[in-house]
């Protein structure tokens, strides 16, 4: 029963010495009454969206997550045509790759304080025409410093792109489904992922390496429009609420910080900075390279291998979110887990056998979704 109520004033209907508990809608009667006593008009309830409406807004939320997890992927397949044309080193191409995940986590506070002053709507649209921008500046780079650039700037316009969909749910679905819902829609995602596999190395190898970027830039404006037309938040899940307190830019970021005082944050920190980094670093990058330099492997074939590590990855999430076990269990998941993915890459670093790097990269892919599992404890 909602306790948020300062007087409450019963209805005369049940003034009654054996009325045990007040319902729903006693309590909003009650603050209609308190808030003409004090000479404000009558509260009106905002509307709540429905199943069908919340449901419709996340996947369009999703789309723009969709495009920022192909972006993060394509170096992959897009790598070794990149550095043969314009003549990059593996450490040029491993600082190109990291460039989007620097900018996209140096972002994350700023999108984290503009979430709370601004709401998930105005915040994945201010931000996600940087995506924009870079990938269609990337489409035309003649030089490595061009393709730096556009590559911060889709880091950057993707930065809120998940953070946006957990808010979502968050607000519009109940704490129960927080870890499936979000790692069902992890798992969607992964459409973006699958695109940057062997569609990637066909169309690379049917025209050039800059038609990836164009054609994620034209997808991503549809993505935007999506957003812009179909997700419309209630005044009540945002910072424009009447008569919700609306936080400063500074009392945001005080919040947010304080997230660091919590004593579980550091684990969580260090945790997240080795279960994730794995995957998108064979998938992100090197994938590609190692198949086609070490193994021979043709940028078609290399694809083929990223589609099937792909699609394994795509079921992974929504797993690992259905089965979590929480408490004390969730804890042990998480570590054995992360000890098993880590011998599994440290097993393809030393045994270099073609048949080997392919099994170990699908099933790799298959068990990538166990940081899902850290989702948890958002609403824990």
């Amino acid at each position: 029963r909602p306790r948020d109520i300062d007087e409450l004033v019963v209805p005369e209907r049940d003034r009654h010495p054996t009325v045990a508990h007040l319902g729903p809608a006693d309590y909003a009667h009650a603050a209609r009454l308190r808030d003409g006593r004090n000479g404000l008009p009558p509260a009106a309830a905002p509307p709540a969206l429905t199943s069908r409406q919340a449901w419709a807004m996340l996947l369009t939320l999703a789309s723009a997550f969709t495009l920022s997890q192909a972006f993060r992927t394509l170096g992959a397949i897009m790598g070794p045509p990149l550095a043969a044309q314009l003549a990059l080193t593996p450490q040029q191409l491993g600082l190109w790759a990291a460039a989007f995940h620097f900018s996209f986590g140096v972002m994350q506070l700023a999108m984290g304080v503009s979430l709370d002053l601004y709401g998930v709507r105005r915040t994945i649209l201010m931000a996600f025409p940087m995506a924009i921008a870079g990938a269609l500046l990337s489409s035309q780079a003649s030089s490595y410093a061009q393709l730096m650039v556009g590559q911060m700037l889709i880091g950057t316009g993707c930065a809120p792109a998940f953070l946006v969909c957990t808010v979502f749910i968050s607000h519009h679905f109940s704490a129960q489904r927080f870890t499936a819902i979000s790692g069902l829609i992890m798992s969607l995602s992964s459409i973006g992922v699958l695109a940057t596999a062997t569609p990637l190395a066909w169309l690379i190898e049917a025209s050039d390496w800059r038609w990836g970027f164009g054609v994620l830039a034209v997808c991503s404006v549809a993505a935007w429009g999506a957003i812009w037309w179909l997700v419309r938040e209630p005044a009540a899940a945002t910072a424009d609420a009447p008569g919700a307190d609306k936080p400063s830019a500074l009392g945001a970021l005080r919040g947010l910080l304080g997230l660091f005082k919590l004593p579980q944050t550091l684990g969580l920190v260090a945790y997240a900075a080795v279960a994730y980094s794995g995957f998108i670093t064979l998938r992100g990058l090197w994938l590609g390279p190692l198949l086609v330099e070490r193994h021979g492997f043709s940028l078609i074939q290399s694809g083929n291998v990223a589609l099937a590590m792909t699609l394994a990855s795509m079921a992974s999430p929504a797993l690992f979110g259905r089965i979590d076990p929480g408490g004390a269990r969730r804890v042990r998941w998480l570590l054995g887990f992360a000890v098993l993915a880590a011998l599994m890459v440290g097993t393809m670093g030393l045994v270099h056998l073609a048949w080997a790097d392919v099994a170990l990269a699908i099933a790799y892919g298959l068990l990538s979704g166990y940081g899902v599992l850290q989702y948890g404890y958002v609403c824990d």
